[in-house]
């Protein structure tokens, strides 16, 4: 399906009973040759790890229940799933009964494995379950006070440079901002990047992230971009690159790149 077929950007009905067609998959792959990628080799583990903060259904007594959610979709999917899409799809789920939350879960598993193309994982919890929010992870160093050479607000990784001594460090920025490929709306990110390696110049590593103000691309591609960009040009023995989103529609997306099978999503932090 082609991305003008979506429901981005488009007015739409929300729907009053469950419906799995309404997901939308987008084919990972035109981005991934776009960054000089081969067709299923990719240089990481990783995952899109999804909070969705408004699922709920009817019990079968007819009372609604609530509950937020995490969602893993692994990086080797053939697809993701479009956000819009999926926020139609869980509030298709308000008005269905179902005979537990553990169904709900086996649903919700089944359909975006479908779409996806990958096995997904799924995790719903109590609304007093909240997961506690932090300003910044824990050993980060902000980096957002550098002073760059230059600013420019289209994209440029020529201002990346690793050189000295290997150091192993953890540097982050809440700066990042990309815009929706379709709408053009903004999406605000805090980047975490975690390295073994000669040392990052950090001015310049400022400098590249803020010239994504203007880049129009999803969540999922911009973070793979990240991570070809700093292992192509700081060459780092180990590497770990996480955004971490706000939210918008009831759900935010933590797209993680490593070149470790660790999971590297980090923690919910306080813009969401």
């Amino acid at each position: 399906m082609a991305l003008i077929d979506a429901p981005l950007g488009k007015s739409s009905d929300y729907p009053d009973s469950y419906d799995p067609q309404l997901l939308f998959p987008v084919a990972r792959d035109e981005n991934r040759r776009r960054i000089g990628l081969e067709d299923g080799r990719w240089p990481w583990f990783g995952e899109d790890l999804w909070q969705a903060w408004e699922i709920s259904w009817l019990r079968p007594g007819g009372v609604p229940a609530v509950a937020w959610g995490e969602i893993r979709v692994p990086a080797a999917s053939p697809a993701i799933i479009e956000s819009k899409s999926l926020k139609l799809y869980l509030n298709s789920l308000n008005q269905t009964v179902f005979s537990s939350a553990d169904q709900v879960r086996d649903v919700i598993v089944r359909d975006l494995s479908s779409a996806s193309g990958a096995s997904v994982a799924v995790d719903l919890h109590s609304v007093d379950e909240g997961a506690r929010a932090i300003g910044r992870p824990e050993g980060f160093v902000l980096i957002d006070d550098e002073e760059p050479e230059s600013v420019g607000y289209d994209y440029n990784p020529d201002s990346l440079t690793a050189s000295g001594d290997v150091v192993s460090e953890k540097l982050c920025s809440h700066l990042l901002k990309s815009n929706c490929p379709v709408t053009g709306q903004p999406d605000w990110a805090t980047v975490m990047i975690d390295y073994t390696g000669p040392a990052i110049d950090r001015a310049g590593l400022l400098q590249y992230i803020v010239s994504f103000r203007q880049k129009q691309d999803f969540h999922e591609h911009c973070v793979e971009t990240l991570f070809t960009d700093l292992m192509a040009r700081c060459k780092p023995e180990r590497l770990s690159v996480c955004a971490r989103y706000t939210r918008r529609g009831g759900l935010d997306i933590n797209p993680w790149r490593s070149t470790e099978p660790e999971d590297a999503a980090g923690p919910r932090l306080i813009r969401q």
